[in-house]
């Protein structure tokens, strides 16, 4: 059986992505249509006599300075003085929406497929039995996994000090912290690092897919070629352990130089994981509803949901752990990281935690739900969102600190990703049969009951 990509998919995904470039363009030259001559009247109007008293207090100085953004903020002249006015860290941070917009877009739709990577991975190493028939959508998704982490890497290069405040020679220059990482930290082993961590990746993914694709034409007792996905996929593994790590670290924490965690790797891991798996939900509930994969039964759809619903707790352990032990040892070079959001971004930063672990709790708890899939979709939607949220929460206050909106940059990035993931997620997915009919498990995972 094989999946033909529809037309209609085909010109909805384009329209996403027209509709988003032109949506996150839009927010770009409203951005930069404030300049150093108008930003005094733009806050004014913005703000109104609040704003000019919020700026005489000079809250917006103290709070910059505190969250590493008072002498790191991109390069002003200032930055020896360690000051900027409340204009200038302003006009910063509106110019470096969009570009923040774009990245956090960027990175949400690579960390699904990436997240689909190591979940691929780990069946072919567990051996497992209840997935093959899984494969062939694992396959797809993770066939975004090159092109999204170079459009990441592009929007990085694209941002640059924008983005990551340790790529501004000039903030760098009075920056003792961020002089002492110089040897991790800067463009040239930034860049070198993500094209190592990548060709990795997508070759095991190559790999992988080739042995896939021969094991269906080789001979019913010849699995030479399952054993070869088993051995690659657990020398993947291993080397995913240390490059997920040092990737959350490059293109995720180091947007806040002067902060780290010794965690951050396995939440941003977990966080990958779990939307990968919904993907995967969505994306097979979407085929079954086509009269697709009907080798597909409810005990698969429980599984996943099962999955789902365990890597949310797993989740919600990570996150937890993170925050309560930099709150309770309230260190001020750690603390401030949360005091920030919790702060200016309190509807997102509490908004997403209870769609990341309150919403999966309460709709998959219960075993008939997991079942039921307009109840997973439901689920994954939250699930989604929230996730979506939870980078938005890594990002946004780094680089806008409080001037976050969902507006016009942010909706259009995620418009021009979503719809690049569905046209080359799809495509991929209409170039083989949707079995892996050659996989050993093959027949036990069609039988699977739960």
């Amino acid at each position: 059986m094989e999946y033909k990509i529809s037309n209609r998919l085909k010109i909805g995904s384009i329209i996403l992505i027209v509709i988003g470039g032109l949506l996150w363009g839009l927010g770009y030259m409203n951005s930069h249509a404030v300049t150093e001559d108008n930003i005094s009247e733009y806050l004014a109007a913005e703000h109104g006599d609040h704003g000019d008293a919020h700026a005489a207090e000079g809250h917006g100085d103290t709070h910059l300075v505190e969250t590493n953004h008072g002498s790191n903020s991109h390069g002003d002249d200032n930055a020896e003085e360690g000051h900027m006015t409340h204009e200038e860290h302003a006009l910063h941070q509106i110019h470096n929406r969009p570009y923040a917009a774009l990245y956090v877009a960027a990175f949400f739709f690579f960390m699904i497929s990436l997240g689909v990577l190591a979940f691929y991975g780990i069946q072919y190493a567990a051996q497992a039995g209840w997935s093959p028939v899984l494969f062939r959508v694992m396959e797809a998704i993770t066939y975004y996994v090159l092109p999204g982490g170079l459009l990441v890497l592009a929007v990085a290069a694209f941002g640059g000090s924008h983005i990551f405040i340790w790529m501004d020679a000039d903030v760098v220059a009075h920056d003792e912290i961020i002089q002492a990482k110089e040897s991790w930290l800067n463009r040239p082993w930034f860049f070198a690092r993500g094209i190592i961590f990548l060709a990795g990746w997508s070759l095991y993914r190559y790999f992988s897919r080739k042995f896939s694709l021969a094991q269906d034409s080789a001979d019913i007792n010849d699995n030479r070629n399952f054993k070869k996905n088993f051995r690659i996929s657990a020398a993947f593994l291993v080397f995913y352990i240390y490059t997920e790590s040092m990737m959350s670290w490059d293109w995720i924490m180091s947007v806040d130089p002067h902060w780290f965690s010794t965690l951050f790797g396995w939440y941003v891991f977990a966080s990958m994981l779990v939307s990968g798996i919904t993907v995967i939900a969505l994306i097979t509930i979407y085929l079954k509803s086509k009269g697709l994969l009907e080798f597909v039964n409810d005990s698969h759809l429980h599984d996943l949901a099962k999955f789902m619903f365990g890597i949310s707790i797993f989740w919600t352990y990570l996150w937890f752990s993170q925050f309560m032990l930099i709150w309770y040892s309230n260190i001020p070079e750690e603390v401030v990281y949360f005091v920030a959001r919790i702060e200016d971004y309190t509807l997102p930063f509490f908004g997403m935690v209870a769609m990341n672990f309150l919403f999966p709790l309460l709709l998959l708890m219960n075993s008939d739900y997991k079942r039921i899939p307009w109840f997973i979709v439901m689920a994954g939607i939250v699930i989604l969102c929230g996730h979506y949220l939870d980078v938005f929460n890594m990002i946004m206050p780094a680089t806008v600190s409080e001037r976050w909106f969902i507006g016009a940059p942010e909706i259009g990035a995620v418009c021009f990703f979503g719809g690049l993931f569905l046209l080359l997620v799809f495509h991929a997915l209409s170039k083989t049969p949707l079995l892996a009919k050659g996989n050993p498990f093959i027949k036990e995972s069609e039988h699977f009951h739960y």
